[in-house]
């Protein structure tokens, strides 16, 4: 069985200006990086169709931590639309660095529904994370800079510096560190850290921005900390957000790439979805669907993470509204969260599906708490047996919900045609726009208990001391308007990792709350959720080479 770079390699690609003719895009309006990657300009989008055509939104149950397939599915489901004569585009997010040396691997798709070129989309590719993690470090610099004037200083009190520094790598030593230290020509020592790339908030930032204008913004408004005598700081105030906006000039245009059918596919922005909003851009999705009838694309982990944060802040943010969600849902998965064991989740046990069926019925139950309409992609694996899927299948029958087998993986858009039909007759019948879990002008502690108690099933939310000390500079800073952004684990529906299926009566212990007035939401961190992961014991990178010619082998 051929792996996946072996399959991306042997395809031979289109220029990338076939790409863009596909989607009726001149020439001139292509920045080209290469024969197959380009970036588009902001012009392209266009508000009114964005309006009227369709946005498809693809979410996942509880995943197991290889994940379960949803950029995979959206990539099939994307040329599965376009084999039945419906012309989409899929939108995704580009790949951390971190989860590609990790312990995922990459995340352009795999088998017969990949992005293409995926050894670029999962390495450098065009360069867009780098101006963010040099954009985030920039205003690191110029805090420290700025504790260190005599002249130039605008009194901040170290000891309130929330603002750390960022690298797009999985690296547990750079946790906590102290900076500054070597004397007096070398900074002002204090603790600090670093967070992985793809939960800056300068990501947060690009990815929810409108256009350039609203960037520079937006940046403006990061919150840095206090001055001694007790005066909010922001990123303006050091005269900051000019230069950090020049960084990410060229990163706010959105990436035209294809998928292994030929299909165009729009990728930009890279956020995770446990500990920030986990979606792409709203350029690129607007992008999507100004060039394309449909668009699909992606939020991260099980729907009570990428799907909530993806519905209650960037559609209400930017005026979006799906008109169905894709429900991706694995055998492993639910035999995982029926109770067998990690390592022998490929063995066949029908009685393990049925007792995990309860975290697909939550998801399910979230995404129709929203008013859309669901649809459950089997994601099958060559594993799975019949009377495994059947047994989804019959269940997802009796909640009223449509259930296909989507072959995805093994045969491209062709193992998705039947998804394809299924999703279109969905979104068909979508008459009236989404309803988000909460205002945005409810109290922090009242949108907090409704995704907690709503979403996750949650008897009651704790807010520890420091989340209250939280709460009230939140409020003293007047951002109790901003819709919330909860880091929890992706592993649960709860906030402990080991409560696997639907646990019931459990309690959200909300430890702290961390402001991002620059990207608009609040970040209450729950559990013992960490903004910089760490690699596992045997990391992807190991399998990761280069031969004499250039060629990439290990990636997966």
């Amino acid at each position: 069985m051929s792996s996946d770079i072996q399959i991306a390699q042997k395809v031979k690609l289109k220029h990338i200006r076939e790409i863009a003719r596909q989607l009726n895009i001149e020439e001139d309006d292509l920045e080209l990086y290469g024969k197959y990657k380009a970036k588009l300009p902001l012009s392209l989008i266009d508000l009114e169709k964005v309006k009227k055509n369709k946005l498809i939104l693809v979410s996942a149950v509880s995943p197991t931590p290889a994940g379960e397939g949803k950029t995979t599915t959206s990539i099939g489901l994307t040329q599965g639309m376009n084999r039945i004569g419906k012309k989409t585009t899929v939108v995704l997010r580009e790949p951390s660095l971190g989860p590609v040396f990790g312990i995922k691997g990459g995340a352009a798709g795999g088998g017969y529904s990949q992005v293409l070129p995926m050894e670029d989309i999962n390495l450098h590719f065009t360069g867009d994370f780098s101006a963010i993690e040099k954009a985030h470090n920039l205003l690191a610099a110029l805090i420290d800079n700025n504790l260190q004037s005599k002249t130039h200083s605008l009194n901040i009190d170290p000891r309130t510096v929330l603002w750390k520094r960022v690298l797009d790598m999985n690296d547990r030593a750079l946790r906590q560190v102290v900076v500054g230290l070597g004397g007096t020509s070398s900074g002002i020592p204090r603790e600090s850290g670093f967070d992985i790339t793809a939960a800056s908030e300068i990501m947060a930032i690009l990815c929810l921005s409108n256009d350039i204008k609203d960037l520079k913004e937006r940046l403006g408004n990061i919150f840095i900390g206090f001055t001694f005598d007790k005066k909010p700081i922001y990123a303006r105030d050091l005269k900051a957000h000019g230069a950090m906006t020049a960084l990410l000039k060229d990163a706010i245009k959105p990436n035209l790439v294809q998928t292994l059918e030929g299909t165009p596919a729009i990728i930009h922005g890279g956020p995770f979805a446990n500990i920030a909003q986990g979606t792409n851009t709203v350029i690129a999705t607007r992008m999507g669907l100004s060039l394309s009838d449909y668009v699909v694309t992606e939020a991260g982990f099980g729907a009570d993470l990428g799907a909530e944060k993806f519905l209650d802040i960037k559609c209400v943010s930017a005026d979006l509204s799906p008109s169905a969600v894709v429900l991706v849902a694995t055998i492993r998965a639910l035999k995982y969260h029926g109770g067998a064991k990690l390592d022998n989740l490929k063995a066949p046990n029908p009685e393990a599906v049925r007792e995990g069926l309860v975290n697909m019925e939550k998801h399910i139950e979230n995404v129709q708490k929203f008013g859309i309409q669901p649809v459950v992609a089997i994601n099958r694996f060559t594993t799975d047996t019949d009377e495994e899927i059947k047994i989804i299948q019959q269940r997802c029958e009796e909640l009223g919900v449509k259930a296909v087998v989507a072959e995805v993986w093994a045969k491209g858009g062709e193992g998705a045609e039947e998804l394809a039909k299924a999703v279109v007759e969905v979104v068909d019948a979508c008459e009236k726009s989404f309803t988000p879990m909460y205002d945005w002008k409810w109290s922090v502690r009242r949108k907090i208990k409704q995704v907690a108690k709503e979403i996750y099933g949650a008897e009651e939310v704790d807010f520890a001391r420091q989340a209250v000390i939280d709460l009230r500079r939140i409020k003293r800073l007047g951002l109790g308007h901003l819709p919330i952004c909860i880091a929890k684990t992706q592993k649960s529906l709860s906030d402990n990792p080991k409560l696997l299926g639907r646990p019931t009566g459990f309690t959200i212990t909300v430890r702290e709350i961390e402001i991002a007035a620059g990207a608009g939401f609040l970040i209450p961190i729950t559990g013992n959720m960490m903004r910089m992961p760490g690699l596992p014991s045997v990391p992807s990178a190991e399998a990761i080479d280069i031969d004499e010619a250039g060629n990439i082998t290990g990636l997966f």
